[in-house]
C-alpha cells in the first residue's frame, strides 16, 4: 500500500470527519462551481474555498490542485501527519507549501479512489512509464456494462487503480484482481483498504497470475490500444501487435469461467480494407463454445486515433512517432479502428450464439442489464424450436413507435421505407415489411403466433405453411432484439 495500515485509517478519518465526498463537495461548492469542476474551470471552487477550513483544503489540494501551506495541509489530514502523506507520495512539496501527489477522488457518496495525477492537470510533465489512470471514460463504460447479478466470485484482470474491483465487492463473495504493474497493485490495495474491501491481488500479465482457476465473473479494461507492440505505458500499451489482446483474452476465456460464468472486456480492433470487421472479430470466438455478443460503440480513423493516444500520454509532439505509427496501420491497411465491449458466457452449448454489431446510439443505462437480458433470450430462445416459437404468445415492446418515410406522387403519398424504433433500452431501429409490421402489430400478447399467422395468412393471401416456415427465424430475431416479448402469464 501506499500507506501503513495505521495510516489508511487515519486517512478515512481525515476525508469521513471532513465530508470529503461527491455529495459533500458539491453541498460545500454549489451547483454553479460543481459544474465548473467538472469542466477544468475551477473560478468559482476556489473562491467557494477561500476559508481553508479542512474541506475546503482537501478540494483546494485534490481537486483544484493548488498549493497550500504546510499548516492547512496538516490540519486538513489529521490525524493522518503530514510526514506520513509525503511518505505516502499521497502529497509533495511545490513551492512554498504542498500539492496533491495522487489522485485522490472522491467516488460516489461512500468510496474513494487513488490513482496518479492525470496529464491534463500536469501539462508539459510525460506520464510515468507506469502511470495508474484513475476513472475515466472507458472505466465508466465497463462499470456500466458489467452484468451485476450476485455471484461467488469475481475476477477484475488488468485492475489499475482498482475501480472495477470496488463495483465487483458488491456483488461477489470473493475478489481477485490482478496487474502486471507493482506500482498499480499498491494503489489498488489502498483503495481497498481505504474502502474497507479485502481483494485477493496478484502481480502478473493478463491471466497468468490464475492459471488453472475459475471465476463466475471475470471483467478487464486491458492495455488494448491498436498499433505495432511498441510498449512505452503499461496502463494504455500491452506489447501484442495489433489488436491481438482482444484474440487472447477469447481464448483464454473457457479456462477463466465456471458453468454459467461472464467474461466482459474492453477492445479495440482494427477495420481492415477488404475484410468484414464483424467477420473478423467474430473469428476470435471460433471453438471457444462460449455464446458472445461485441457490441461496437465507437470507430476512429487512424490518424485521430494516433493523434488520441500520443496526446494522452502527455507526450510532445513526436512526428517520428506519429509517422511510425501511420506507416504501420498503412502497412496493414488498417482503414478505421473499433472501440467495444466483449460479453462472453460459458454456457455449455454445442452451438454457441455468436453476435458482433454496430450499436453506436445513446442506450439508456446501465448497459449491463441489457446485456443480462439479451443473454436470459438466448437461452429462451435455445431451447425452442420453431414449432414451440408458434405454441408462444407474443406482446410488443413497451412504447414502441413505427416511423414511415413516404414520398409525394401523383396518387398521394407513398410509404417508401417503415422502421421500427425503441425510444428505450438500446433503442434499436429496424427496417421491415408490411407483413412483419404486421405480425408485430397484431402481438397483444393474446393469440399464439400460430393463431395469429392464420389471420395473416388468409390477409395476405397466402398459406399458414408458408408463413409459419418464415416467421421462425424472423421472430427469434424479434425477440432477440425484444422488440416483442413473449408472454410468460
Amino acid at each position: 500500500m501506499l500507506l501503513s495500515p495505521a495510516g489508511v485509517e487515519a486517512l478515512r478519518t481525515a476525508l469521513t470527519r471532513a465530508h470529503f465526498t461527491s455529495n459533500g463537495i458539491a453541498g460545500r461548492l454549489g451547483a454553479q462551481a460543481t459544474g465548473g469542476v467538472a469542466r477544468n474551470d475551477f473560478r468559482a471552487a476556489l473562491r467557494a474555498t477561500e476559508d481553508r477550513d479542512p474541506l475546503a483544503t482537501l478540494i483546494r489540494v485534490f481537486i483544484c490542485d493548488q498549493t497550500e501551506p504546510d499548516a492547512a495541509v496538516a490540519a486538513a489530514l489529521a490525524p493522518l501527519t503530514v510526514s506520513e502523506a509525503l511518505a505516502g507520495g499521497l502529497v509533495e512539496r511545490y513551492g512554498d507549501g504542498l500539492r496533491a501527489g495522487v489522485d485522490l477522488e472522491p467516488y460516489g457518496d461512500e468510496w474513494w479512489v487513488l490513482a496518479d495525477v492525470p496529464a491534463s492537470a500536469r501539462p508539459g510533465k510525460p506520464l510515468h512509464a507506469e502511470h495508474v489512470l484513475g476513472i475515466g471514460g472507458a472505466t465508466q463504460t465497463l462499470i456500466g456494462a458489467t452484468v451485476r447479478r450476485p455471484v461467488e466470485t469475481a475476477l477484475d484482470l488488468g485492475t489499475g487503480s482498482g475501480v472495477q474491483a470496488l463495483h465487483l465487492a458488491t456483488h461477489a463473495r470473493r475478489v481477485t484482481a490482478t496487474d502486471v504493474s507493482e506500482r498499480a497493485l499498491r494503489f489498488a490495495a489502498t483503495t481497498a483498504a481505504l474502502n474497507g474491501q479485502d481483494w485477493e491481488l496478484l502481480r502478473g500479465d493478463l491471466v497468468a497470475p490464475v492459471a488453472g482457476r475459475r471465476f463466475d465473473l471475470v471483467v478487464s479494461n486491458p492495455p488494448f490500444v491498436v498499433g505495432p507492440g511498441t510498449t512505452t505505458h503499461v496502463y494504455r500499451d500491452s506489447g501484442r501487435v495489433g489488436d491481438a489482446i482482444g484474440a487472447e483474452l477469447a481464448a483464454a476465456a473457457p479456462h477463466l469461467l465456471t458453468d454459467g460464468g461472464t467474461m466482459q472486456y474492453l477492445a479495440n480492433w482494427v477495420h481492415v480494407t477488404g475484410e468484414e470487421w464483424d467477420e473478423r472479430v467474430a473469428g476470435w470466438f471460433a471453438g471457444t463454445g462460449l455464446d458472445a455478443w461485441v457490441i461496437q460503440r465507437e470507430v476512429a480513423d487512424p490518424m485521430a486515433y494516433v493523434n488520441l493516444w500520443l496526446t494522452d500520454v502527455g507526450e510532445a509532439a513526436d512526428p517520428q512517432r506519429m509517422a511510425a505509427w501511420l506507416d504501420w496501420f498503412d502497412a496493414h491497411k488498417v482503414e478505421a479502428i473499433g472501440f467495444g465491449i466483449v460479453s462472453l458466457r460459458r454456457a455449455g452449448h454445442d452451438e454457441p450464439i455468436v453476435r458482433v454489431e454496430d450499436l453506436r446510439q445513446r442506450v439508456e443505462p446501465p448497459m449491463g442489464d441489457h446485456i443480462a437480458a439479451w443473454f436470459d433470450r438466448q437461452d429462451w430462445l435455445r431451447v425452442r424450436d420453431t414449432d414451440a416459437l408458434l405454441a408462444a404468445r407474443y406482446r410488443a415492446a413497451e412504447g414502441l413507435q413505427l416511423r414511415q418515410e413516404a414520398t409525394m406522387g401523383d396518387e398521394g403519398w407513398a410509404v417508401d421505407r417503415q422502421v421500427l424504433a425503441m425510444p428505450r433500452g438500446l433503442r434499436w431501429s429496424e427496417e421491415i415489411d408490411p407483413l412483419v409490421l404486421a405480425l408485430v402489430g397484431g402481438a397483444d400478447g393474446r393469440l399464439p403466433l400460430r393463431d395469429q399467422l392464420a389471420l395473416l395468412a388468409a390477409a395476405h393471401d397466402v398459406t399458414p405453411g408458408e408463413l409459419a416456415e418464415a416467421a421462425g427465424p424472423i421472430v427469434a430475431h424479434l425477440v432477440e432484439r425484444s422488440i416483442i416479448e413473449p408472454v410468460t402469464d
